[in-house]
């Protein structure tokens, strides 16, 4: 069936082939206000114990490659998960003595009142000398959770309890084929088993069992993957922008239970705005489209089941589903005090999900606000602690080691 090319893809096109200089230089050990140094802060510093100070040398004076390490164990709550106990680490590097961009790795391990539990690995790491860029998301689920069937006119009162286990394996090596710019190729698995649902008649039940025929399924495939990326640190960028497209092809070949094709793509921009106090206006992107065939029920684009788990902040992850994924996102980044040790954002965001681009659909909106804590002076890595509200009395507590986008 054709499809009709998304607007977004320009601008991708455009980000991609345009000359661009390097992103301006992060808030990062100190910043320059007026002539006078403000040096940054972080939670440890709040902390004068001498046992501290031995453990961790004052992050300010380290001009090594790394690792700076953050871990912090955090709850939190969320209408899909309760309670939620979390232990989150980022840890961020240089791979060479040019010190020009920051690799990072995320490890992240949960726990729910629920019985839910899960495991992500995140990295990120750049060879500047080879013109190499590695990319991995790794995870796995045991989950049980709720599923409310497809399109946007679901109501929480649809829900349907749902379990399964989950095992994701995404990695990706990309070539630098001039500054900023990558192509790569890459190996997608997404593997559900020990599928289970509740057996409540309902549109959910019925949309779960037309795309979920079997109680497992095997989504595996090859991607072609286009990457820019003028950020000088992912984890709390300042400035620059960051485009990916990927066209993904699942293979029967590769273990897929069907053929199907799907297409990403992710826009990022990044807008430092002048005052005494850091400001940043942030913008994101991210489409999710299935091109060709038919993925399974779980393996289709979803709120919450983007790269990073960070869409549609106001809603719990699969609130709403379908075979295609709109998503916008803006938020306004301040700090409160001069030394990054505090700081807020503000953020609004809209969705829509669809199977067909002729069918009729609504946006759905979400805002909310968040404190931010700086854990990490040298990677410049906060602590997000974000309250999030979208329609039909959704919201949720998110915590995030690192910026969301």
């Amino acid at each position: 069936m054709s499809r009709h090319i998304p607007p977004t893809i320009v601008f991708l096109i455009i980000l991609f082939f345009f000359a661009s200089r390097p992103a301006a230089g992060q808030y990062g050990m100190a910043e320059k206000k007026d002539s006078t140094i403000i040096l940054q802060k972080d939670v440890v510093d709040l902390f004068h114990h001498k046992m501290i100070s031995q453990l961790r040398m004052d992050s300010m004076k380290l001009q090594g490659k790394g690792p700076f390490i953050s871990v912090m164990p955090v709850v939190g709550y969320s209408m899909q998960s309760g309670l939620t106990g979390a232990i989150v680490s980022n840890t961020s590097f240089y791979t060479d003595d040019s010190r020009s961009r920051f690799s990072n790795l995320l490890l992240n391990g949960y726990y729910s009142q629920f019985h839910q539990y899960w495991f992500t690995a995140n990295t990120n790491i750049f060879f500047e000398k080879h013109k190499i860029h590695l990319f991995g998301d790794t995870r796995y689920y045991n989950f049980p959770t709720q599923t409310y069937g497809l399109g946007t006119g679901s109501q929480l009162s649809d829900e349907l309890d749902i379990k399964f286990s989950y095992l994701r394996i995404y990695q990706y090596v990309y070539h630098e084929l001039r500054p900023n710019i990558y192509v790569g190729i890459g190996y997608n698995l997404d593997s559900h088993w020990n599928i289970k649902s509740d057996t409540i008649p309902g549109k959910a039940l019925e949309d779960l069992k037309k795309y979920q025929k079997d109680w497992n399924s095997i989504s595996s495939g090859l991607s072609l993957n286009l990457l820019f990326d003028n950020r000088v640190n992912s984890v709390n960028a300042d400035s620059g922008s960051y485009a990916f497209l990927q066209y993904r092809t699942n293979l029967k070949g590769l273990g897929s239970d069907n053929n199907w094709q799907s297409m990403v793509i992710d826009l990022r921009h990044y807008i430092h705005l002048p005052g005494l106090h850091r400001n940043v206006l942030a913008f994101w992107n991210y489409n999710n489209f299935t091109m060709k065939g038919t993925p399974p029920y779980l393996d289709m684009p979803s709120v919450g089941w983007d790269f990073y788990s960070n869409t549609g902040r106001g809603y719990v992850p699969g609130r709403y589903t379908g075979s295609n994924f709109m998503y916008l996102e803006s938020e306004f980044r301040h700090d409160i005090t001069r030394n990054g040790l505090f700081g807020v954002v503000v953020f609004a965001n809209a969705e829509t999900v669809f199977q067909n681009w002729s069918d009729s659909h609504s946006i759905i909106p979400g805002t909310g606000l968040g404190l931010r804590i700086k854990i990490n002076k040298q990677s410049n890595t906060n602590l997000a602690i974000d309250y999030g509200f979208g329609v039909g009395g959704s919201h949720g507590l998110f915590f995030n080691l690192g910026e969301v986008f």
